[in-house]
């Protein structure tokens, strides 16, 4: 009895590790909104990924200076995502100055925008499906 509690419990929190270790997901979409708050600390880089619904996904690493202000922070992203995705898909743009738009054309797929990784400080990045 007290073996069969013994595995039933390390079976439960090996389960729980597993769950809490997968990673988030968000849900598809056809609109994306990338929004930077204050001013990059250091010398640094932050990698975007594009998973469109039944596609390969694409990887953007952005590279930002050092005292970067939110809405500079904005341009570099913008463009470097345009550059990666080109204008046939997605329109790609910066809005309101420290957001970047990301949005497909025509019948593009949905798909997932998701931060891969950053070496920055100071600066917030949320993102947002529309």
């Amino acid at each position: 009895m007290r073996g069969r509690f013994r595995n039933t419990f390390a079976l439960i929190v090996v389960a729980s590790m597993a769950f809490l270790a997968a990673p988030a997901f968000a849900k598809p979409g056809e609109s994306w909104r990338i929004l930077f708050n204050h001013q990059s600390d250091n010398d640094g880089t932050v990698v975007f990924r594009i998973a469109p619904v039944g596609g390969a996904p694409t990887d953007v690493e952005v590279k930002v200076p050092a005292k970067t202000s939110e809405n500079k922070v904005a341009e570099l992203v913008s463009a470097a995502i345009k550059a990666t995705l080109g204008s046939d898909n997605y329109r790609v743009g910066v809005d309101d100055g420290e957001q970047v738009a990301v949005k497909t054309r025509g019948k593009t797929a949905k798909f997932e925008l998701t931060m891969v990784s950053t070496t920055l400080t100071g600066l917030e990045i949320t993102i947002k499906r529309k």
